[in-house]
């Protein structure tokens, strides 16, 4: 385990992994988000309204319940078609996280100048708190709760999700200049973040608001962060 000041190959700043997320601004400029041509758009719109009336299905009857052929022919496409689209079953129900994957090495790649990758994703998630973006865990709205009860009631889902989350840790680690030491780092921070989103839901789905758990809920990313930053080994350890 890498602590905080120890060395470690990556080439990031003093070589450790706060370091890595610590450094200032990176080689190359943030490059704002490409735009996106119509047919990409209409791309976009196709894999919304398929994965859309897949996750209703799911969650009137049940994923297992549901097959690939019924939600193709509810979408009124060939099943090829649909696999064109979604390589799998479950990517149906989790196309929604595909619009997060890269969203860490975003925050870092567009922060602002003078601002630590750690600064940036620590002020992002805190922003989604603040407007209860159901990333972050801490939103009741009622179709929320019910897609996060379909999700983390179905093993093969939660299997898949850790797959993008297993994106998100690379291209978060890119952008922090890759090597192992930011491969060390993106894995930590996306660890924490999932921490952090999963502990706000299952308080959410003991039955407590999102406005009753968003006080505990900073106060936790405001730690887990502040952990990150210091590395994980208590002051005064060699």
């Amino acid at each position: 385990m890498v602590m905080s000041g120890e060395k470690a190959g990556g080439g990031n700043g003093n070589g450790s992994v706060a370091g890595a997320v610590e450094q200032g601004r990176g080689q190359a400029d943030p490059a704002a988000p490409p735009r996106v041509s119509l047919r990409e758009r209409k791309k976009q719109l196709t894999y919304r309204a398929i994965s859309d009336a897949a996750i209703a299905m799911f969650l009137e009857r049940g994923f297992d319940r549901v097959s690939v052929a019924e939600v193709a022919a509810a979408a009124d496409i060939s099943k090829p078609t649909l696999f064109r689209y979604f390589p799998a079953k479950e990517d149906l129900a989790l196309h929604r996280f595909a619009d997060h994957e890269d969203e860490a090495a975003r925050v870092v790649g567009g922060r602002e100048r003078g601002e630590s990758p750690l600064d940036a994703l620590r002020r992002h998630f805190l922003a989604g708190l603040d407007r209860r973006d159901p990333v972050t865990g801490l939103s009741d709205a009622p179709q929320v709760l019910a897609f996060h009860r379909l999700l983390y009631g179905t093993p093969s889902l939660v299997a898949r999700l850790y797959a993008y989350q297993g994106r998100s840790e690379a291209a978060l680690a890119r952008a922090l200049g890759g090597g192992v030491t930011a491969r060390l780092a993106a894995g930590q921070v996306v660890a924490v973040l999932r921490i952090l989103a999963e502990e706000n839901w299952r308080r959410i789905d003991t039955g407590e608001s999102a406005d009753a758990v968003y006080a505990g809920a900073v106060q936790a990313a405001e730690e887990a962060f502040v952990q990150l930053r210091r590395g994980l080994e208590p002051e005064g350890r060699g």
